[in-house]
């Protein structure tokens, strides 16, 4: 059977202790918790080493650490049995193999007073051990002149924190390398030193890129050839991202030295070198913990520092992005045009936009109708909230409710999260729904509820939902028509015409083309980098006279494709692409074209040649024109084969 036997452990700042080693059970020491013997040192690694009992008695195995275990300057690297009076070390503590039972004053992990705690009988060997230890880590400093003492490593860590504090504020690198040298020295009572750095930082660039160290502080400040004398050795502190203790023998005064690396991005990008006076006290290692620490923290400011300098740039230039943004949507949102029908327009939306009324925009397609619902907007209060566009022709009956409402998570196939929806999105904004008229008869039902004020629920979803939108709706279609022949709700016709603004073609306001032309000419002239600067009298002739059947939307693909292709600073007619296609009403003349003469038909010859009119406009597909026509397919069919047959 094990004999008893316990261990009596020292720390020189934590005070004395002794623990029970219990036969038949395996001891661990280390930094870890979960340790039998927990060791608060950096150097001791979490699972350092163990002691367990053999047939012949305790033993002592190091667990692969990072410092090792020592038995006074040799290295544990192999078993070892215990002989009573043993006495190791890890890290700044020592500890000594006690045969029997420990004293019962020091029984347990209680904290120890150093200055009034009775100690027992120290085991023969043990003084002469780690007499020499006593004396290179006392348990208490003297500061101040108050005759207030307090243990070592609090004062470094007060140290710490102070310069943590300091670094936050540091405007630079070089500011922060002065902060960190001044700590170093402070807390080792060296007297010279330097921080080195890349010489990029200085310039604000990143962490990572590449450059030549450079001294960023040095003490003295006229420590000019400390970059050549102390180059090699901080290239190796740098290259093997290791700290060095280094003592000169060769002076007749020995001195220490003190090297770490400065990481930053996980890796090793400057370093600190400290040194200690001539014929003063000698660096130890806890000196050399103290300044990793400080090198640590003025890493991390290094790294703060430069994604600051980073993000500052980003929003500077985020911020240069959006005015040219604002100023482009300015630019294309701006409503051209002199003619007494757009100032009608623009007197309308100004009365309009003070108020919350519900606004129907009508014209054809093309006309600006998405312009005036954000001018609309952009002169109201609500000018600082989202502008929301939607076109309900674009998506199927679920998906126009998905994106108009939201939806919840699982609510259909694909819905893997919640999603808010359009009227969410335009909350305290304006909601411009394009081609209203398409929308489905379900969904027109809903949408007049939210209209009257009521809350909606996202689809799949129980919550109701309360938002706060003005809605400016746009169509091209004949809503009363719609309306007669039930397709659109006749309660949510009258509630989209609490207001009515009705945009006329471009060919209806001649007076508009010229400025609108040349609008488009100088902003393309920009985008695309080309000196075109007017349009010949014939070119702007054609397009005075041309019928527009595309609207402004035509006319501004026009002049882009006149600006980017001309080879000259003025435009012609025939850089003009103008297309062969109708307007809507009209009757199939070109623009200074006199009338056919009349030429009498029968009823039954008009139908022959509107139907096969109708087939060569959709390329001779029955289905389409029979819809077109608004017959039955089989209708078409007898319609074509009795004409066949005459």
């Amino acid at each position: 059977m094990t004999p008893s036997s316990y261990l009596l452990i020292r720390d020189p700042l934590g005070g004395e202790s002794t623990t029970r080693l219990v036969a038949g059970q395996r001891l661990t020491l280390g930094r870890a918790p979960t340790n039998h013997v927990v060791i608060h040192d950096e150097r001791a690694s979490r699972l350092h080493a163990e002691i367990f009992p053999t047939p012949a008695g305790w033993s002592i195995r190091d667990l692969t650490s990072r410092n090792g275990t020592f038995f006074g300057p040799d290295a544990l690297d192999t078993e070892r049995l215990l002989s009573p009076g043993d006495v190791f070390s890890i890290g700044r503590l020592e500890i000594m193999f006690c045969p029997g039972e420990p004293p019962a004053t020091l029984s347990g992990t209680a904290e120890f007073d150093a200055t009034t705690a009775a100690r027992p009988a120290e085991p023969d060997g043990w003084q002469a051990t780690i007499r020499h230890r006593r004396a290179r880590s006392r348990l208490l400093d003297a500061i101040g002149e108050t005759g207030e003492f307090v243990p070592r490593v609090g004062r470094a860590a007060a140290d710490l924190c102070r310069l943590a504090f300091a670094l936050g504020r540091a405007a630079d690198a070089r500011a922060s390398a002065r902060l960190a040298l001044d700590s170093a020295l402070q807390g080792t009572a060296a007297t010279r030193g330097a921080v080195f750095l890349p010489a990029a930082i200085a310039c604000g660039q990143p962490t990572s890129a590449p450059g030549s160290l450079e001294p960023f502080a040095t003490t003295p400040p006229d420590w000019h050839d400390a970059a050549t004398r102390l180059a090699g050795l901080v290239a190796t502190v740098v290259g093997t991202d290791e700290a060095l203790l280094a003592c000169d023998a060769r002076a007749t005064d020995r001195s220490t030295t003190l090297s770490a690396p400065i990481r930053a991005g996980g890796r090793a990008i400057g370093a600190m070198h400290v040194e200690m006076p001539p014929g003063g006290r000698e660096a130890t290692p806890d000196d050399l913990e103290f300044v990793m620490a400080v090198c640590d923290a003025v890493g991390v400011a290094i790294e703060n520092l430069s994604a600051r300098e980073i993000l500052s740039s980003r929003l500077a230039s985020t911020a240069d992005e959006n005015e040219r943004l604002k100023r482009r949507l300015g630019e294309e949102s701006r409503m051209v045009g002199a003619s007494p029908v757009m100032d009608a327009i623009k007197g309308r939306i100004a009365r309009v936009a003070a108020t919350k009324a519900t606004v129907l925009v009508r014209g054809e397609s093309g006309v600006g109708k998405e312009l005036v619902a954000r001018a609309i907007h952009d002169a109201s209060d609500r000018r600082n909230g989202p502008f929301v566009c939607m076109n309900c022709a674009a998506l199927s009956e679920t998906l126009l409710e998905s994106e108009l409402f939201g939806h919840e998570k699982g609510a259909f196939t694909g819905a893997t999260e919640r999603k808010a929806g359009k009227f969410e999105t335009a909350h305290k904004g304006t909601l411009m729904l394009d081609e209203i008229g398409e929308m489905s008869p379900t969904i027109q039902a809903k949408f007049l509820r939210v209209l009257e004020g009521h809350p909606f629920e996202r689809v799949g979803g129980s919550s109701r939902v309360q938002v706060d939108v003005r809605v400016v709706a746009a169509t091209n279609r004949d809503l009363e028509q719609a309306v007669a022949a039930g397709e659109f709700r006749r309660d949510l016709y009258f509630r989209l015409k609490v207001i009515e603004i009705l945009v006329p073609p471009l060919r209806k306001r001649r007076e508009d083309i010229e400025p609108l032309a040349r609008h488009y000419l100088q902003r393309f002239s920009g985008e695309a980098g080309r000196r075109v600067r007017d349009f010949t009298p014939e070119a702007l002739d054609a397009l005075r006279s041309y019928h527009w059947p595309g609207n402004i939307r035509e006319l501004r693909n026009v002049i882009e494709r006149a600006v980017v292709l001309s080879a000259d600073e003025v435009i012609a007619a025939d850089e003009l692409a103008l297309s062969q296609l109708s307007s809507p009403g009209d009757t199939g003349r070109k623009s200074g074209e006199r009338a056919a003469p009349f030429v009498p038909l029968t009823l039954d010859e008009l139908e022959q040649r509107h139907v096969q009119a109708t087939l060569a406009v959709v390329g001779g597909n029955k289905t389409k024109a029979a819809t077109m026509l608004g017959i039955e397919r089989s209708t078409l069919d007898r319609k074509l084969a009795r004409w066949a047959k005459a």
